[in-house]
């Protein structure tokens, strides 16, 4: 089940509301959250001079930075990615390698982030790479690159037995 987190806005509301005198329930029904939601909010971020929205938000925004955040690129993993990129394997093959030997699933992309992160840093691991690829560029708006018609007239300025259709061409 999909949820959002509650906005400032909220938090004020839930605020209001509870200064008005109101039940979590019926607070729930208003903001169209479910009681527990309030419940919970209101016993996390109670503080001594009991529930501050302002300090709430602050407290949830802190408990969300220092939430534990799982990683699949550990020092590990880049390790294992830095050797096998050494041994000449295309980013590809890494990920496939990674996968079946260690069970950990990268995009051959997140790959190629790491060994460009390395040259920015100063490393040679780019220099393992198959191909040096080109960096991206934006295609549009650039100059056309294909071939002119020399000496091409406008479709404007044809002679009028053209519009007439009598010729075989025409």
């Amino acid at each position: 089940m999909s949820y959002y987190q509650l906005s400032e806005n909220e938090r004020f509301q839930i605020y209001s509301l509870r200064k008005a005198g109101h039940s979590q329930n019926a607070i729930a029904k208003l903001l169209v959250r479910h009681p527990s939601t309030i419940s919970r909010e209101l016993r996390r971020n109670i503080g001594f001079r009991g529930y501050r929205p302002g300090q709430a938000h602050k407290l949830a925004e802190q408990r969300r930075q220092q939430a534990y955040k799982a990683q699949k690129v550990t020092n590990g993993v880049r390790q294992q990615i830095d050797t096998l990129t050494r041994k000449e394997l295309s980013p590809q093959q890494t990920a496939s390698y990674l996968k079946r030997h260690t069970g950990v699933s990268l995009h051959h992309e997140t790959i190629y982030q790491l060994i460009y992160l390395d040259q920015a840093n100063g490393g040679d691991l780019y220099k393992h790479l198959r191909i040096a690829s080109k960096p991206y560029r934006k295609r549009y708006g650039k100059y056309d690159r294909r071939g002119k018609i020399k000496n091409r007239v406008c479709i404007d300025d044809r002679p009028a037995v053209v519009d007439r259709m009598n010729r075989i061409g025409d």
